[in-house]
């Protein structure tokens, strides 16, 4: 059976339509039909968090999301960001090595900096569960966010 379904998404502040499997999931949407590939496949099983994205202001894994559950969503991926404090934080901080986790984490961060601006540490650590990096250590990426959750607090 090899029946195709129509979809209208939202990404990144535009509306596109696709033509996808019922079983396809996100992240086959956004890296094959619209050529999005900052959301990374890795384990595929939602363990290490490099394909996340924002839907509807929250991070989801996008391999264990059917492509067709992001109708009526709105979709944010790393592409949709641009030059964003968060960004130069992780740059300044060094919270990447090879790059291939960041920028799930960059979602993730952002995500969780709009949920929890005034952050503490264990809320910090609590939501970089989430995400899996075997290059470097989470101390960059925590200093990263706090230095951005203190610029927010300065006023």
């Amino acid at each position: 059976m090899n029946e195709r379904l129509n979809v209208e998404v939202h990404v990144n502040g535009e509306l596109r339509a696709v033509t996808i499997r019922p079983s396809d999931t996100l992240l086959t949407l956004l890296r094959d039909q619209l050529g999005l590939t900052g959301a990374k496949p890795g384990c595929e099983n939602g363990d290490c968090g490099a394909c996340t994205v924002m839907v509807d202001g929250w991070p989801m894994k996008t391999c264990m999301m059917l492509g067709v559950e992001a109708a009526g969503k709105e979709i944010k991926t790393i592409e949709g960001l641009r030059d964003t404090e968060l960004q130069r934080a992780f740059e300044e901080h060094w919270a990447f090595q090879c790059g291939y986790c960041t920028p799930g984490f960059i979602m993730n961060c952002t995500a969780l900096i709009e949920r929890h601006p005034d952050a503490s540490e264990s809320v910090i650590e609590n939501w970089l569960q989430s995400n899996i990096c075997r290059c470097t250590s989470y101390q960059e990426i925590k200093q990263a966010i706090q230095a951005v959750l203190t610029d927010k607090a300065v006023p």
